[in-house]
């Protein structure tokens, strides 16, 4: 699997499993199911409320993956107590992306970002982030600490593909990871479907392989286990310049 760096000494896989509504005995499953094909990033958050479904799949398969988990902005002010109840639920000694999933109301969160900065210096964490932020909210957790986030989880698809904003993110040494990458996208497209018509492959592996042609990491959500298939393998798909650029063109 292609990774990644987005810290000194931390590479991330770039396909990975997202797990927002996968509970009980059927997400555990479903997590198992994918460690078990080769899924090395398994993606959760607090507000899932599935982090002991990932723990008990995680233990089970006895694979050491990459696990991303997120605060949530309610939570600002909290995020020892936090940290602490996620490690236990999944089971794990550190986590190795920690995320604050929302910015936090009123502004960027920067009381957190410097909570979640000394998490990742005292060894609890390996790396940290943020999702749904923009450039500018990132600039403010630059100017309040001098460091980065180093992942911003966003949604991302050929219909929202913007240039300008993967160079904005770039420009900072941010990597941009994109989630929802099969559900914000007409998978009929006539773009799409020329190009996995020519691979003879199916469009969401076109549309996870076209992230990774652009350096965003990729999590797309799925219990079935065919599709969970499907959307690892397009980790081998190459696609041609002419081709990148045909699904940019998506875009608005």
């Amino acid at each position: 699997m292609r990774e990644i760096q987005i810290a000194p000494g931390v590479a991330m896989p770039m396909i990975g499993l997202g797990t927002a509504g996968l509970h009980g005995s059927g997400g555990e499953r479903a997590v198992r199911g994918a460690l078990d094909l080769g899924y090395r990033l398994i993606d959760t958050a607090t507000a899932y409320g599935n982090e002991q479904e990932v723990g008990a799949a995680l233990r089970s398969s006895g694979v050491r993956a990459f696990v991303t988990t997120k605060l949530r902005p309610e939570d600002a002010g909290r995020e020892p107590a936090v940290l602490a109840a996620s490690l236990r639920a999944l089971g794990v000694d550190r986590i190795d992306l920690w995320l604050i999933h929302w910015p936090v109301a009123g502004g960027a969160g920067v009381p957190s970002w410097q909570a979640m900065l000394a998490a990742r210096d005292e060894g609890l964490v390996r790396a940290v982030g943020v999702s749904n932020y923009s450039p500018s909210q990132v600039d403010s957790l630059i100017a309040a600490t001098g460091e980065a986030p180093a992942v911003n989880q966003i949604p991302w698809s050929p219909a929202l593909h913007s240039p300008s904003l993967l160079a904005a993110f770039a420009s900072r040494g941010v990597v941009v990871e994109g989630y929802s990458p099969l559900r914000r996208t007409a998978l009929d497209h006539p773009a799409l479907r020329a190009v996995a018509a020519a691979h003879g492959v199916p469009v969401s592996e076109v549309v996870i392989a076209w992230h990774l042609a652009h350096d965003v990491v990729a999590i797309p959500r799925s219990a079935d286990p065919s599709r969970q298939r499907s959307n690892l393998a397009a980790a081998s798909l190459n696609l041609s310049p002419d081709e990148i650029a045909a699904i940019d063109a998506i875009g608005p």
